[in-house]
């Protein structure tokens, strides 16, 4: 809501702006209507008819949207644009100079298009502007206008207004429009223009708007801008300008608002920017700024939005802001700023949205804050904030939302001393020291979607007031102590989809009134001390995704209705419990449940041969049970691990560890005597059968083959191995693995299969044999050795060492280092494996992924693009040290290439934009890195990441196998799941740089 609060706010402010600025241009182009002149040759009486036809013929080439009326219909060959039956065409009366002798001659002219949003398709160069000599006013925006802006439309000398944003524009800003001299208002916006920023355009000294955001421009801001004095407007937003923000912008001193976000600016801000005294709007988020904030900033009295988030800023806020009066939006989030919030805020008392989460403050939440009594929204999360809430926030009654998570707040007062606030939608207090108990006044602040508490001191009883919430979306308790049953009254939350009230201590039933929760996805009551059965009603909650009920003293057997679940797909854990009787067969039913844990209860009879039919489970742990008999037969329990089923009374099965289970029809001892005889006799016989055969075949085949090309095979076994002897190499793999045997197979993928080797002398290799395709040449070959060449060069501790490559008729394959623990993906699937990835082994391994991507992106020449990051490829060694493996996929970005490629990588795993383009850029690997972050704090592949809500319902997710994280942990894990999302930005150009990410994590304790 704040984020559309502020989105609001920044389009009214553009757009009054704009319209004023539209309306002032209005005015010049009517008032020129009666005193225009143009200078030059005579206009002769066929001009108008001239100008109609260039835009017949322009019309002629355009294609018109089905779906919008036909503007263009009314153009027609037997009426005048003038005659105001021309949509979008209006003329005025313009005199004209020329001939020999001084005249004036007034005639009727094309001084206007406009057509926006009009759904026309088609070229801009397509018109004649040299025809329409007239045209003062051209607004084409929101259409689908393609190829270039053509160089022609600078001979329109009397143009003072060009919109074309929001088209399919591509090329270059023509240098030329540096011409236009009368041009005021200039808006490109929402195209694919690439190149750079004309210096020319300096030379437009009457513009007062000038709009380029969202385009691919590249190289820096032309100083020359500094030049254009009447600008008001400037909007240089999202594309990939880099460089210095040039001190000459500090001459715009008309100038009101300032837009260079999202691009890859850098250097300090100028203090020369606190000469823009008129400035409203200033922001320069989402670049690599550094440096302090500049105090000359104070200057800017009449700014409302600040916005300076996501650089790299340090120093404390200057004490000055507080001279900024008119400030309604003060927004500094992800930088490294520290010191003390200023008190001075508190002057600021138009200030509604205050956000500066993920810095380095310190010290107390000022009580000046309770000044700005018109606050909605207050965000100091992720910081080192410390002592209390102050009572002067009381004074903020129209606060919406408040996040203060991860911070080192401690109750000196009462928490429960603290609201109500009536219009409070959102409250965190997530991570911090807070004491005291919940207050039942918090069922006043009934317009709450969000109240998470999680990871406090909070204690005494949850208050059913609660359930007066009932627009709660998400309650989130867990890691407190609190006490006391559950309200049942918390049934009457219909609208609640997430509740976590793990790890406290709650005792009691649980509430069959649960099953009223309609909505709920997640629920987790685990960690408690809740006792008596599952409620027959938790069958109702038919959208859980998520069910964890483990560590409590529930008992009885299971209730069927739990089959009922069908949409539960995360997790259903019931482990640690006193469970008896027979495992339901609708348990079976859940056929999108991926982890089933059943362990140490007392659970007996067999596991049920429904369960074979849980297509999606990956996970199933009955251990220490009562359970007998054969496991079910399916996929899930032919490939399991051991220690799933441990611990039982007498389960048997196929699985390397049971007992095979006894056949039901047990033969008679003669028949198997038999047998035995019938084996031994028809074995030796289809041996000699099958030598007699091959020997008649191989007699055959040498009479037929020639005598001259024995020595071909010799030429072609090997075309090279780096490192190695090639046809020794060649010769000692096959060895090692008898000839690829499956033997030796330690991992298989879509590119290939592993084999590993031991070489003579005793080294350990990986062995990948690649898969041969129909698309094979040798060109192919020729182009995927070099590249492989290159990649043998690479040298980096994170970085699995590729040896080299072998090529032969019937096999292709990379030779690589030898890992001994396996991928990351196979350590995280097994239960014991991953309980050894303690919270300071998982951050070093994404930390060490980081690094091996920082060094393949910015160190290599030319940079190298993985394009399969994932948990798969990802080794870990005997230190828990990480290495990246397979390049496969992987391709060198050439300077002089668009790197445009087939689809590649590892579904799940790949950027969303190669879903719709095919250009592969670094931002598709840090996509797939924000993935294996996720699943390495999580302990699973994130399946709902497009679905995750926030950080903080991610941070609910971590794994359970681990032992919970310390408070220090728990910011480092934090910061790995805030980098995530920021990594798996559905824009390329909102994900940051693997330098930045690794830089980010560098700066922390366990670094």
């Amino acid at each position: 809501m704040a984020i559309l609060h502020t989105n609001l706010l920044k389009l009214l402010c553009t757009l009054t702006l704009r319209l004023v600025t539209i309306l002032l241009l209005l005015v010049v182009v009517v008032h020129a209507g009666g005193t225009a002149e143009h200078h030059g040759g005579q206009l002769s009486s066929s001009s108008l008819r001239s100008q109609k036809e260039a835009l017949l013929r322009w019309k002629s080439t355009l294609q018109q949207s089905s779906s919008r009326a036909h503007a263009l219909d009314s153009w027609q060959p037997g009426s005048s644009p003038c005659n105001g039956n021309w949509t979008g065409i209006a003329c005025s009366v313009v005199h004209v100079h020329g001939g020999h002798r001084w005249r004036r001659a007034p005639l009727a002219a094309v001084t206007s298009m406009s057509l926006p949003e009009a759904g026309i398709s088609g070229s801009l160069g397509e018109l004649n502007f040299s025809a329409l000599p007239f045209l003062r006013f051209i607004n084409l925006s929101y259409n689908s206008l393609a190829g270039g802006i053509p160089p022609a439309i600078t001979s329109l000398t009397t143009l003072s207004y060009l919109d074309l944003t929001s088209n399919s524009l591509h090329g270059q800003i023509p240098p030329e429009i540096g011409r236009m001299e009368r041009l005021r208002l200039l808006w490109l916006a929402l195209n694919n223009l690439t190149g750079y920023i004309p210096a020319s355009l300096g030379n437009l000294t009457m513009l007062t708007d000038l709009s380029v955001l969202q385009n691919m421009l590249v190289g820096t801001i032309p100083d020359e801008l500094g030049k254009l004095t009447h600008l008001e407007a400037m909007e240089l937003s999202g594309t990939l300008l880099s460089g210095a923000i040039p001190d000459s912008i500090g001459n715009l001193t008309r100038l009101r608002l300032l837009h260079l976000y999202e691009n890859q600016l850098s250097g300090p801000i100028p203090s020369s920017l606190g000469n823009l005294l008129n400035l409203v709007d200033l922001e320069l988020t989402g670049n690599r700024l550094s440096g302090g904030i500049p105090v000359s900033l104070a200057n800017l009295t009449q700014l409302q939005l600040l916005y300076l988030s996501v650089n790299q800023l340090t120093g404390p806020i200057p004490q000055q802001v507080g001279l900024m009066e008119n400030l309604s939006q003060l927004s500094l989030y992800t930088n490294r700023l520290g010191g003390p919030i200023p008190p001075s805020l508190g002057n600021a008392t138009w200030l509604n949205y205050i956000n500066l989460c993920d810095n380095q403050f310190v010290g107390p939440i000022p009580s000046e804050i309770g000044y700005l009594t018109g606050l909605t929204d207050l965000y100091l999360c992720q910081n080192l904030i410390s002592g209390s809430i102050p009572a002067s926030l009381a004074n903020i009654t129209g606060m919406r939302e408040l996040l203060l998570f991860y911070n080192k707040l401690s109750a000196y007062r009462d928490i429960s001393d603290f609201g109500p606030y009536p219009h409070l939608t959102q409250v965190s207090f997530w991570g911090n020291n807070l004491h005291g108990h919940l207050s039942k006044s918090w069922g006043s602040s009934t317009n709450l979607t969000t109240l998470v508490m999680a990871k406090n001191m909070l204690t005494g009883s949850l208050p059913p007031e609660i359930s007066n919430l009932v627009k709660l979306e998400v309650l989130m308790l867990y890691g407190n102590k609190l006490t006391g049953k559950i309200p049942p009254e918390l049934g009457n939350l219909a609208n609640l989809y997430m509740l976590s009230l793990s790890g406290n201590e709650f005792s009691g039933d649980i509430p069959p009134e649960f099953g009223q929760m309609s909505n709920l996805q997640f629920l987790d009551i685990s960690m408690n001390k809740l006792n008596g059965s599952v409620p027959q009603e938790l069958g109702s909650c038919t959208e859980l995704l998520s069910l964890l009920m483990n560590h409590n003293s529930l008992s009885g057997e299971l209730p069927v209705s739990l089959g009922n679940l069908g949409n539960l797909q995360l997790v259903l854990d019931l482990s640690n419990n006193n469970f008896t009787g027979a495992l339901p067969v609708q348990l079976g039913s859940l056929v999108k449940l991926e982890v089933l844990n059943l362990s140490h209860n007392q659970f007996d009879g067999t596991i049920p041969p429904s369960f074979a039919d849980m297509a999606s489970l990956s996970a199933l742990d009955v251990s220490y049970n009562n359970l007998e008999g054969p496991l079910p037969i399916g996929r899930l329990f032919h490939n399991a691990s051991i220690g799933w089923f441990l611990h039982n009374n007498g389960l048997c099965g196929n699985l390397s560890g049971l007992p095979t289970c006894a056949s039901a029809m047990d033969l008679e001892h003669h028949d198997r005597r038999i047998r035995r005889l019938a084996l031994a006799i028809s074995i030796p016989l289809c041996i000699v059968v099958v030598l007699t055969f091959l020997g008649v075949v191989m007699i055959i085949h040498k009479r037929k083959r020639p005598h001259d090309n024995t020595t071909a095979v010799d030429t072609r076994d090997v075309l090279s191995v780096w490192n190695f002897d090639g046809k020794l190499a060649f010769e000692d793999i096959i060895r090692a693995t008898e000839n690829f045997s499956e033997s030796y197979i330690i991992g298989s993928g879509g590119y290939g299969t592993v084999y590993k080797a031991q070489l003579q002398g005793g080294r350990l290799v990986a062995v990948k044999r690649l898969h041969k395709t129909e698309e094979d040449n040798m060109n192919d070959e020729k182009r995927f050795i070099s590249e492989i060449e290159v990649l043998t060069k690479i040298r980096h501790r994170s970085i699995v060492k590729l040896y080299g490559y072998c090529s032969h008729q019937l096999y292709r394959f990379l030779v690589y280092d030898y890992i001994d623990r396996g991928s990351l993906h196979a350590t995280l699937e097994n239960e014991e494996l991953a309980k050894e990835l303690n919270w300071q082994r998982r951050v070093a391994i994404a930390r060490d992924v980081a690094q091996a991507m920082y060094y393949l992106h910015h160190e290599c020449n030319p940079p190298i693009i993985h394009r399969d990051i994932t948990s798969s490829n990802i080794l870990i060694d005997a230190h828990f040290k990480a290495c990246v493996s397979d390049f496969g996929t992987a391709r060198i970005i050439k300077p002089d290439s668009s790197n445009w490629s087939e689809l590649a990588g590892t579904y799940g795993y790949i950027a969303p934009e190669l879903s719709y383009t095919s250009v592969v850029t670094t931002k598709c690997d840090v996509y797939s890195f924000g993935v294996v972050v996720l699943e390495i704090v999580m302990g699973r592949y994130p399946r709902e990441l497009q679905t995750l809500p926030s950080i903080e319902i991610a941070m609910e997710m971590l794994d359970q196998r681990t032992p919970l994280p310390t408070m220090e942990e728990v910011e480092e894990i934090a910061l790995l799941v805030q980098l995530a999302f920021a990594c798996m930005q559905t824009s390329p150009r909102s994900r940051p740089e693997m330098q930045d990410v690794y830089q980010k994590l560098t700066r922390h304790p366990f670094s």
